[in-house]
């Protein structure tokens, strides 16, 4: 007859909410070591900052050269050029870290392009390019930006206008106002001569040339202090060496990085929920009101309660969806319903906590609303809610495509 198998220890509750970056019992120990020297870094950069740099729409220049100073901008690119050649699964920790500590989206926006988007560089880029575009990057010397999105296509990416040889206009580029480099993906043959919508497209890696290029600041609702923009070139040169492997193959390669942003993505999610879900649990607790602190009453604690249910379920599914990229899985099924998930159930918490906080989850010196306002991205973008649904309802679910 079998037996049960007793550990010979037990383990003590290691992640509590209400504690600044808390352990997570089932990291491995390199991820483990990613968190302890991310949270290092963030400890120097309190609250306080982030409220100031969003207030000034100031970009957060310290904080990005303090993680190019200590090595992690190249977290998953190869050690020649100067990486760590870890894994999506250790970069998501790193992402959640940075975002958990109180940064938000500025914070993880602001290093964010390092650590996925020259993955087409990495894999179809030649050797010459690689040291050119890597090395710099990794360094912090350089910062880049992505251009794909084009105003008149929208999520349609395969229907992109802008030709590389006339001229053309982007839109939602992020970080173009201190970005020296620009990945952008154009066409190279007009749509009506390919057989195919994702044929004769290209992608180019080159200098943000802003005697050519006319970058214009977009103001929106959350992370000021981040810049995005809309493009407009005309006559724009780009040098046929900035071109990343074969003319009119480019959506593939934006493609191969494309479900690790999306992973990334949804780790700082989490982590801003875990952000706002820190202050409300602390507030709840040290509140008193009716001579009884408001978390003793269930219909605040229990919204609470929920909201962390949910994010770490979602940080458990992403950790998994990570594992497996980093295993060879195309992971797309698993890539789109973390990001689902993170963007649903981060709002849901960062929601809760204004709520929960009443009057002072307005406020700004609280913190929460600044969060409020910055979780709304994931439901937006890379990729909206809806198209991560369409596609587990065609790939997963084998339902007919609507669109």
């Amino acid at each position: 007859m079998g037996r049960w198998h007793v550990p010979s220890t037990t383990r003590a509750f290691v992640a509590k909410a209400t504690e600044y970056l808390p352990a997570y019992a089932d990291y491995t120990e390199s991820q483990a070591t990613v968190r302890e020297a991310i949270s290092k870094i963030c400890s120097r950069f309190p609250e306080s900052y982030w409220l100031d740099i969003d207030n000034k729409a100031r970009w957060p220049s310290e904080f990005q050269e303090a993680v190019a100073r200590d090595g992690w901008l190249g977290i998953m690119m190869p050690s020649q050029y100067g990486g760590s050649e870890l894994g999506l699964a250790d970069a998501t920790v790193m992402m959640q870290t940075i975002a958990e500590s109180g940064g938000g989206y500025t914070a993880s926006s602001s290093v964010h392009m390092n650590i996925f988007g020259l993955a087409p560089v990495v894999k179809y880029g030649n050797e010459e390019q690689r040291n050119r575009f890597l090395v710099p990057l990794i360094e912090g010397r350089e910062r880049a930006c992505f251009a794909v999105t084009e105003p008149n296509t929208g999520l349609d990416t395969l229907k992109l206008q802008s030709l590389a040889v006339k001229q053309g206009s982007k839109i939602w580029t992020s970080t173009a106002q201190v970005a020296e480099k620009i990945l952008i993906l154009v066409r190279t043959t007009p749509l009506e001569e390919v057989k195919k919508p994702s044929e004769g497209l290209t992608l180019f890696y080159t200098d943000l040339d802003r005697t050519q290029v006319s970058v214009t600041e977009i103001k929106k609702m959350g992370r000021a202090a981040v810049d995005t923009n809309s493009l407009y070139f005309d006559g724009w040169k780009v040098p046929v060496a900035d071109r990343i492997g074969s003319e009119g193959e480019g959506f593939k390669m934006i493609m191969h990085g494309m479900n690790a942003e999306r992973i990334l993505l949804s780790g700082e999610a989490v982590g801003i929920g875990y952000a706002a879900l820190r202050h409300a649990s602390n507030y709840a607790r040290e509140r008193i009101v009716f001579g009884r602190p408001i978390g003793m009453n269930q219909g605040v604690a229990h919204p609470l309660a929920k909201a962390w249910c949910q994010l770490e379920s979602t940080r458990l599914m992403i950790m998994q969806a990570a594992k497996m990229w980093d295993d060879g899985f195309a992971t797309g099924e698993y890539a789109n319903a973390v990001k689902y998930l993170a963007g649903e159930n981060a709002f849901t918490a960062c929601e809760t906590a204004v709520c929960s906080m009443g009057g002072m989850g307005y406020a700004k010196e609280y913190h929460v609303e600044r969060f409020l306002r910055e979780v709304i991205i994931p439901r937006l973008a890379p990729v909206s809610r809806e198209m991560c649904l369409n596609y587990i309802a065609e790939k997963v679910l084998d339902q007919p495509r609507s669109y």
